[in-house]
């Protein structure tokens, strides 16, 4: 499967933010993050102080106001459903196209998949960030916004 659509960034991003690949509810919405239950967006509000951003349009807006580039690390893959555990044969992203355009400080990963397969494709320069996803249900969403609030310190 090819990942299908394309980073969201532009000239003033400082960090980069990549997941894995995008969910089966995601790649429905056509935008990053769209599973009702993973917490990447009310995680993001949380460390702003802002309100979640529901509409694509916000999602978008949010990110670039605060300097956020998205993407994932994989471009094409096989996977089942939305399972992160069923990646096989993962191709990585090639991440030029934001790095050239954009002024990148800092990247983190969202996730151990995220991570580990930036560290095998791509290099080890990546902060890791536990998962939003749902399937980490270990950690709650105060306790992720706590985490995540080094990205205001880029």
């Amino acid at each position: 499967m090819k990942h299908p659509f394309p980073p969201v960034f532009d000239n003033q991003s400082k960090i980069l933010i990549l997941g894995s690949f995008p969910s089966v509810r995601s790649r429905e919405e056509g935008f990053f993050y769209g599973h009702p239950r993973n917490r990447f967006w009310q995680v993001l509000a949380a460390v702003y102080g802002e309100a979640i951003p529901t509409t694509v349009e916000e999602k978008r807006a949010f990110l670039l106001e605060h300097g956020i580039a998205l993407w994932d690390v994989i471009d094409t893959c096989e996977i089942t459903n939305s399972a992160d555990g069923s990646i096989r044969d993962a191709v990585p992203n090639d991440l030029s196209v934001i790095l050239r355009a954009a002024k990148i400080r800092r990247v983190y990963t969202n996730g151990r998949l995220a991570h580990t397969l930036y560290g095998k494709h791509i290099g080890s320069d990546a902060t890791y960030l536990p998962s939003t996803s749902p399937a980490n249900a270990a950690w709650s969403a105060e306790r992720l916004a706590e985490a995540w609030r080094v990205i205001r310190e880029t």
